[in-house]
């Protein structure tokens, strides 16, 4: 990938992020990033979403936009998504929020990264 590329992709991502938090409510996307740092926040399936964006944002972003994969970090998802499972009534706005922030970027990335 090419720092044109990420540029581009990085430019396009900032655009479209905003235009949708923009239409969402900016304070309204302020507010639901603030609950991250709530300690009432952190409860057992919070902790667990958590750690499962995190493992797989580990994952994600360096294999598809750098070509980089590390088999063995597969193994925290595969334990963290589980656990979502049992979680998967209690999963609140923000870290959804944040997972999709992260994928229009990654989207962004990976189309300039074939269009440009």
């Amino acid at each position: 990938m090419t720092l044109e590329h990420i540029i581009i992709a990085t430019i396009c991502w900032c655009l479209l992020t905003s235009l949708v938090y923009w239409k969402t409510g900016w304070n309204n996307i302020k507010e639901c990033y603030q609950i991250w740092f709530k300690k009432t926040y952190w409860t057992n399936y919070n902790i667990i979403d958590g750690l499962s964006w995190l493992a797989k944002a580990i994952i994600i972003v360096p294999g598809l936009i750098f070509g980089i994969q590390v088999w063995w970090l597969y193994f925290v998802p595969l334990i963290t998504s589980m656990a979502l499972i049992w979680a998967s009534e209690r999963k609140l706005l923000p870290t959804m929020v944040g997972f999709n922030t992260l994928w229009v970027w990654i989207s962004c990335m990976v189309l300039s990264k074939h269009i440009f």
